[in-house]
């Protein structure tokens, strides 16, 4: 079996493209063009330590299984406990299983993943990297186990040679305001030729309900040497800390807020508030509504910081996030408890694109978890002010299905050009290429459809094909 190439039954190379002949040629067309495009990945929570040591990946189970809340969330869901997982719990109590006996409990339900995104990913990382025939199943348990294990030793699966194999052209990761970013400083010291750059996610010195948001500000000073206590000083800071991420690289931020709301405030109302916000903090007390507020202003305070250092604007609400409290009590956070919920844009962002929406020169990039909202709301909003653009399906909806809806629901309204190509956002190094196969199939699929029906012609279709692969996300984050 040649090493990368899909074993025999395995993948298919027409999935994904639609079941009538003469379409389907047109979509096979139209991605045998953009197929090898290098992957442009913006935004995404890959570990930088990865790339600084480039030390081999241990085994199968903790860098497949144990982190992904895809995987861990379904087979919760199903009866399979997190610890039987390998998810540490916060107590710590007892061993964790050893990696073959968690990669054979996976084996056993893998069936639970039929006609998920999740088993189109995992058949893909299996077949085309590790060159093991799939279904996975409890009888090749050990044996894919092994040759896992087996290749991940090799130098060609260490993280920078993968980087290069999988054709990444840039690749961001995520990191708050309070990281010091030293494996991007190792990364760039090390001579090594691959793009990883970082993205500014200020959540922890944003959101005033973040465990340890005091403790957070009182960082903030230190590492900025601003009083990030006081309004101005906090403002200060995140001017020094975005001009320090972007020398590592970062051309976006990033805000997962509960809901899109934004505000502006007169001056006095930001520090008035700001002030509230303190003392609450202070006082062990933060004020869900007063926590809200605070969010949506410093949305706008983004954006305003975005118009003069020239960074990216995202927005990534609509989270429920660690709806199982329990569960979060003896877990923590990201092991699959996260849920969408419906959420207003309209109404939300309407005062920052009052203030700032009609600028060229600034990029919001708005996400959602709520698809209800794409042709009622987004694609309007985004057919209209010039510095609104549409992110692609997201999380949830970062499917095959997802991804097709996301373009019938908005391209009669926003077209293809106020959309950003797609990104992956996963933590999951080994689907990026996955996920951008995916997104190319589907788009070419999309873009097929019009063309048989006469309302794009296939030269056309091609040059959009092209756009929504490589050149939109690279223009839209400014890379």
């Amino acid at each position: 079996m040649n090493e990368g190439s899909p074993t025999a039954g395995a993948m298919h190379p027409d999935r994904l493209f639609p079941a009538d002949p003469g379409t389907r040629a047109i979509a096979r067309s139209l991605y045998a063009q953009v197929r090898a495009l290098p992957l442009i990945s913006p935004h995404g929570h890959t570990d930088p330590r990865w790339f600084a040591t480039n030390e081999p990946f241990t085994d199968p189970a903790s860098l497949l299984l144990t982190p992904d809340h895809y995987i861990t969330r379904m087979l919760y869901s199903q009866g399979v406990a997190l610890e039987a997982l390998g998810v540490p719990a916060r107590d710590a109590r007892g061993a964790s299983p050893e990696p073959r006996v968690i990669w054979r409990t996976f084996a056993a339900h893998y069936h639970l993943f039929r006609g998920t995104p999740t088993r189109l990913w995992l058949d893909w990382v299996l077949a085309e990297v590790f060159g093991i025939d799939v279904p996975l199943a409890p009888a090749n348990a050990d044996r894919s186990f092994e040759r896992i294990s087996e290749r991940l030793a090799q130098p060609a699966y260490r993280p920078r040679a993968l980087f290069e194999r999988f054709g990444i052209e840039v690749l961001a990761t995520t990191e708050s305001p309070l990281d010091t970013l030293e494996h991007h400083a190792a990364i760039r010291a090390s001579g090594w030729p691959g793009r990883i750059i970082t993205a500014y996610r200020p959540d922890p010195v944003v959101d005033p309900q973040t465990p340890g948001f005091l403790e957070n500000l009182v960082r903030f000073s230190e590492l900025t040497g601003s009083d990030a206590l006081t309004w101005r000083g906090y403002l200060e800071a995140h001017r020094t800390r975005r001009a320090f991420f972007a020398r590592f690289g970062a051309t976006s931020t990033d805000h997962g807020h509960p809901t899109a709301r934004t505000a502006d405030l007169g001056e006095r109302e930001r520090e008035a508030l700001f002030q509230r916000v303190v003392r609450s903090a202070q006082a062990g007390t933060p004020h869900g509504d007063e926590a809200e507020a605070f969010r949506a202003q410093m949305l706008t305070e983004m954006a305003r910081m975005s118009l003069e250092d020239g960074m990216v604007l995202q927005i990534h609400p609509g989270a429920w996030r660690n709806h199982n409290a329990p569960l979060y009590a003896r877990f923590g956070e990201n092991i699959g408890a996260d849920i969408p919920a419906a959420t207003d844009y309209v109404g939300a962002l309407r005062p920052l694109l009052n203030r700032f929406g009609n600028e060229r020169a600034l990029t919001v990039i708005v996400f959602t978890l709520d698809e209800s909202s794409y042709s009622r709301e987004l694609a309007p909003l985004a057919g209209h002010y010039p510095a609104l653009k549409l992110g692609p399906a997201w999380w949830f909806h970062d499917s095959p299905e997802g991804l097709m809806r996301f373009r019938e629901r908005t391209t009669e309204t926003a077209g293809f050009y106020n959309t950003v190509g797609f990104n992956d956002d996963t933590r999951a190094f080994f689907s990026i290429p996955a996920r951008h196969d995916a997104a190319r199939r589907i788009d070419c699929s999309f873009l097929a459809r019009l063309v048989a029906e006469h309302r794009l012609p296939e030269s056309e279709a091609l040059q959009v094909a092209r756009d929504l692969a490589y050149r939109l996300p690279k223009q839209a984050y400014r890379l």
